[in-house]
C-alpha cells in the first residue's frame, strides 16, 4: 500500500507542478475551459498565495513529503500530513466554490488525490495496527 501512497503523491507533485506553472504564466491556460472553470482565475487570485509562498509550492513540498514518508513506512506520519493536506485542499476547494465561484481543474485531481492518499493512509494503519 506503501508503494500506491507514494505513486498517488508523485502524481500529486505532478498536478501542483502543473498550478505552480499557472501562477507564474499569463498565457491561456489548457484547464481554462469556461467561466466556472479556470485556472488562471484561481491561481492568480488573493488566494493563491501564503505570504510570498504560492499554495502550488506549498502542495509540491506536502506530496514531496507524504511520499518520503510512505517511502519509510512511517505510517502515523503519512496519516498526520495526509489529513492536514486534506483539510487544507478542502478549504481551498471552499473558498473556489463560496468565493470565487470558479474551479480549477488541477486543484480538483489534487482534490481527489489527497482525498484517496488520505483513505488509503488510514487502511494501512490500520492494518498494521491489526492483531496477526
Amino acid at each position: 500500500m506503501r508503494i500506491v501512497i507514494f505513486l498517488l503523491a508523485v502524481a500529486g507533485i505532478v498536478v501542483s507542478a502543473l498550478a505552480f506553472q499557472v501562477h507564474y504564466s499569463n498565457k491561456v491556460q489548457p484547464c481554462d475551459i469556461n467561466a466556472r472553470w479556470d485556472c488562471g482565475v484561481v491561481n492568480h487570485s488573493r488566494f493563491s498565495m501564503i505570504g510570498p509562498v504560492p499554495v502550488a509550492a506549498i502542495g509540491i513540498a506536502g506530496y514531496l513529503l507524504i511520499a518520503l514518508l510512505a517511502l519509510a513506512r512511517r505510517r502515523g506520519w503519512t496519516l498526520v500530513f495526509a489529513l492536514v493536506g486534506l483539510g487544507y485542499a478542502l478549504y481551498l476547494s471552499h473558498i473556489e466554490a463560496s468565493l470565487l465561484q470558479v474551479w480549477c481543474l488541477y486543484c480538483v485531481i489534487s482534490q481527489g488525490i489527497i482525498a484517496l492518499i488520505s483513505i488509503l493512509a488510514i487502511a494501512n494503519l490500520a492494518r498494521a495496527r491489526r492483531p496477526i
